[in-house]
């Protein structure tokens, strides 16, 4: 074992050179006087794209090597990922080697390993630990383990029994999940202790966050998977930039879960472009007129605080610059549909945008028209006017990390529900699981969640020690 974990540590690292060298050669074709010319980039975006992703299989190769260290079924994993992985960059570069900048014969030497570890024959072996060991030991310590038990057993108990009416009717998150959720302290995961929540400032919180959204997604990841990401989102953007009185003000309600949070963000037709942001927040006697419309607004109708990025800066020229984040207090609407005003004119109207998946929280589209925004509801006060984007980016940092453990838990559903039905279904008088194409595909699947969940697990330890930006991302 030892001596195949020694070879997918030397393969990883060959596979290392070739990510390196690229990396290299799309540097020097994007370099526009000594800096990275997004223009330039544009035209390389099909190796951005490939090379995106073998670099982020490369930091699970590695997070996995040293998971495999710790017993038989690990290491089964851990080399059946190393070879899935290589093979996945060896296809990439084959026949693009020129547009990789590397030599074709970089990875010889390691194909030994990837023919033996992608093997039917291997797989099979692999597969043989299935119902034992599942997708494999997790090795996280007690009180973790502990905290995976609970949220699994909310999962079951609370939200998947509801999950499929949620889905089919495409209605609202029952209340009885969020008060279940607010008692169980699913909201203050993040908020620290002096402000009602659990946060105590260990390095475990980050990795605490993810256990709890992989066990609610693996229940359902629209009932259950998202409902702790948005306070999480505007509790970082709080606890970085907000005003001391802010924190008071609404991170206690933010953690009892008396308070729900929705996020906009995103402009129409401007996507991830923060720097077009068009929605405007204008001075006024008393606070922000806020017009404009925002999109993909998750949670907006149910939500009684909304963060808000807004442009407070009339110079278009200022960019992200010039953007500033505010908290928007409204009444809960439930349903598809709301409209709310104020008494001095302001309107707020949404309406919710009809999704294949990802049902319950709903998102909407939202129009914002003379919405007045008290001056205190500006994070950070005066000293945030323009921070607006790097407020939001403190809190998005911990989302994507909560959007790899969404995928590992709708994974796990996925593969809990694959493996029982291939016990299950008899074809031909032998169960389906019997077959060496089923064993072999839920072999891989196997791999490729507890990669997907280790290296999660790796990448919030970072972010405990405030290492993990782009690790996050990687995710």
């Amino acid at each position: 074992m030892t001596d195949q974990l020694a070879v997918a540590r030397f393969t990883t690292d060959r596979a290392g050179e070739i990510v390196e060298r690229a990396s290299a050669h799309l540097a020097h074709a994007a370099a526009d006087d000594g800096r990275i010319s997004i223009a330039k980039l544009d035209s390389h975006q099909v190796l951005a794209y490939d090379l995106a992703h073998a670099a982020s299989a490369l930091e699970g190769c590695r997070v996995m090597v040293r998971y495999g260290e710790h017993g038989e079924i690990e290491s089964l994993l851990a080399r059946a990922f190393v070879a899935d992985a290589v093979f996945q960059l060896a296809s990439a570069v084959l026949a693009r080697d020129s547009v990789w900048g590397v030599e074709t014969d970089t990875l010889d030497d390691a194909l030994p390993f990837v023919a033996m570890h992608r093997s039917p024959q291997f797989l099979e072996t692999l597969s043989e630990h299935l119902d034992a060991h599942g997708t494999g030991p997790t090795h996280l310590d007690d009180d973790l383990e502990l905290a995976r038990e609970t949220f699994h057993r909310f999962a079951e108990d609370r939200i998947r029994p509801v999950a499929e009416h949620v889905h089919r009717t495409n209605s609202d998150i029952p209340e009885s999940v969020i008060q279940g959720l607010a008692e169980l302290g699913g909201f203050g995961l993040s908020v620290p202790e002096v402000y009602g929540g659990s946060a105590s400032g260990s390095e475990s919180e980050a990795l605490a966050m993810v256990v709890a959204t992989e066990e609610l997604s693996w229940g359902s990841l629209g009932v259950g998977g998202s409902l702790i990401t948005r306070p999480e989102i505007l509790t970082r953007a709080l606890l970085a930039g907000g005003t001391e009185e802010q924190r008071r003000r609404f991170l206690p309600l933010i953690a009892s879960g008396e308070r729900m949070v929705g996020v906009m963000v995103t402009d129409p037709d401007f996507g991830s472009d923060f720097a077009g942001i068009t929605t405007t927040a204008t001075p006024v006697e008393g606070g922000w007129r806020v017009n404009g419309v925002k999109t993909w607004a998750t949670f907006a109708g149910r939500a009684e605080l909304l963060m808000l990025l807004a442009r407070t800066d009339p110079d278009r020229g200022a960019a992200h610059r010039g953007l500033s984040l505010f908290v928007v207090e409204k009444d809960a609407c439930p349903g598809h549909a709301f409209s709310l005003d104020q008494p001095g004119g302001g309107r707020i109207e949404g309406r919710a945008i009809d999704t294949l998946g990802y049902r319950g929280m709903h998102s909407f589209e939202v129009s914002f028209a003379d919405w007045l925004v008290p001056a205190e509801n500006l994070v950070g006060g005066d000293a945030g006017l323009g921070k607006g984007f790097y407020l939001q980016m403190e809190g998005f940092e911990n989302g994507r990390l909560q959007t790899a453990a969404r995928a590992v838990g709708l994974m796990q559903a996925a593969f809990d529900a694959a493996l029982g039905y291939a016990r299950e279904r008899v074809v031909f008088g032998r169960p389906v699981g019997d077959y060496q194409l089923t064993r072999v595909k839920l072999a891989r699947m196997a791999a490729l969640i507890q990669a997907g969940r280790q290296l999660s697990y790796d990448v919030a330890g970072r972010m405990g020690r405030d290492e993990g930006t782009l690790a996050a991302s990687i995710a």
